[in-house]
């Protein structure tokens, strides 16, 4: 769809005199590029790949195929995607392979599976466009009663509730594989998770850096005949929970390490009273062992707290570090010129 590569009115008001080759260009169209991570996928691919290719004309599709033991690779070779492999076994691994290849200015990310609408992600690119935004989520609303179990709608609610309070509410569907990315999203990203919690991973790195972002409604059927989720409810949502709580502690030290502390604390003065209430009624301390653990557990409250004082300015120091190469990338909509 049409979009304009152009700089802001000030800086244009600020050098009428250019020549108009040392102006910004005007780019008519936008490079899309839609990243399809698969496993397994031989009977959903090809009608994916078939959707969005009539959704999004103009769009690259690349589908990384993550060593499937079925015909995924030759299938949607057939339906016309790039087909390329990413060895290592796990979703994590193959958005981090795809993020790091493709070059694109606009980037869809899709599951293989047929569940997700294709005919939403033009909406989706125009959004993010439009209002020059750096991810846009497909929050899921479930049009069949076996597409969407209900497991995982409580596991999503819970950690999306979780992520909300840790880093502000923004996204009702922090699990959604449906997202659309700008280029200063994609190669700012570290993509550090292995599996099923990319998706946990992408949503608080746009929560860290204080990203413009949106979520839009978007239909999620069933599977298509002969396609299995690879999603298990309870390993990979204790997965989930423990890269968030990861995340609280490399993000918010501060409030990780106070919790500590205090526990610790209120633990050393439960032991405490008791021998304090004897000092004072006979002036001994007959309980001595337990004096002494009290106070290593109060020491140990106060390590925590001074533990998180220290991160949390490292932590600061290493977002701005990560704002700063986030800046460096232009915006959706702009080009330097040459």
């Amino acid at each position: 769809m049409p979009n304009a590569y152009m700089c802001d009115d000030d800086v244009s008001q600020s050098i009428p005199d250019l020549p108009d080759l040392m102006k910004p260009e005007i780019i008519h169209q936008s490079r899309v590029a839609l990243l399809i991570p698969c496993y397994n996928e031989e009977a959903a691919i090809q009608q994916v790949v078939g959707d969005f290719r009539r959704a999004v004309p103009h769009a690259e599709i690349f589908v990384y195929d993550n060593n499937s033991k079925d015909r995924t690779a030759e299938v949607a070779r057939a339906a016309g995607a790039t087909v390329r492999n990413e060895p290592r076994q796990g979703k994590g691994q193959v958005v981090r392979r795809m993020f790091s290849d493709v070059e694109a200015d606009v980037y869809v990310l899709v599951d293989g599976d047929a569940t997700y609408s294709a005919d939403s992600a033009p909406q989706m690119i125009q959004l993010l466009e439009d209002q020059s935004l750096d991810m846009v989520v497909g929050c899921r609303v479930h049009a069949a009663a076996d597409a969407y179990r209900r497991g995982h709608r409580f596991g999503n609610a819970l950690l999306t509730g979780f992520v909300a309070y840790l880093f502000g509410r923004q996204f009702t569907d922090i699990l959604s594989g449906y997202r659309v990315f700008s280029r200063r999203f994609v190669k700012s990203f570290p993509a550090l998770s292995e599996g099923f919690e990319i998706e946990t991973e992408l949503t608080v790195h746009a929560l860290e850096l204080n990203m413009p972002v949106a979520e839009i409604d978007t239909p999620y059927g069933a599977r298509p005949e002969g396609s299995a989720s690879k999603l298990s409810t309870y390993r990979d949502g204790f997965r989930i929970l423990r890269v968030i709580l990861a995340l609280f502690r490399h993000e918010r030290p501060m409030q990780f390490f106070s919790i500590g502390g205090a526990l610790l604390g209120v633990l050393a003065i439960l032991l405490a009273v008791p021998i304090v209430l004897e000092w004072l009624r006979t002036g001994l301390v007959p309980r001595f062992p337990t004096a002494i653990l009290a106070t290593g557990i109060m020491l140990l409250a106060f390590l925590s707290f001074t533990a998180g004082v220290i991160l949390e300015t490292v932590t600061r120091g290493r977002q701005e570090v990560k704002r700063l190469i986030y800046l460096q990338i232009p915006r959706v909509g702009f080009r330097e010129p040459r």
